[in-house]
């Protein structure tokens, strides 16, 4: 498994996980290799379906990696609660400076959320698709 082989990895800096159509439960265990993994920087997650289950999903490891500083989560069904969830993770990491959410079913408060956290962190969010 791509999880297992993460949470050891020590050269792979770059994952492309998209278009796999992995639905809501997709990124559980990759999410959770990311929690203990130290070197991937750029994560591309893109048109999965992972709707809000998923979206949590990668808020949980996003609060505690440390390493990973692009996320492309574009075109997977989340909406408002999964975005909710994102954007408090993003208030506790210190590192992701670009996260793309295009094409998902953000509304006015999805995006304020998102929007309040990257104004509340100017030197580190410098990209914020949504």
């Amino acid at each position: 498994h791509i999880a297992e082989a993460l949470k050891v990895n020590s050269t792979v800096t770059q994952l492309d996980l998209g278009n796999n159509d992995s639905g809501d439960l997709g990124p559980q265990h990759i999410v959770e290799a990311l929690k203990v993994n130290t070197t991937v920087t750029k994560l591309d997650f893109f048109t999965n379906h992972i709707g809000d289950v998923g979206g949590q999903h990668i808020a949980e490891a996003l609060k505690v990696n440390a390493t990973v500083t692009r996320l492309d989560i574009s075109c997977n069904d989340i909406g408002d609660e999964g975005l909710l969830h994102l954007a408090s993770a993003l208030a506790a990491n210190a590192t992701l400076t670009n996260l793309n959410v295009l094409k998902n079913d953000l509304t006015e408060a999805g995006a304020c959320a998102l929007v309040a956290v990257a104004n509340s962190k100017p030197n580190q969010i410098k990209s914020l698709f949504g």
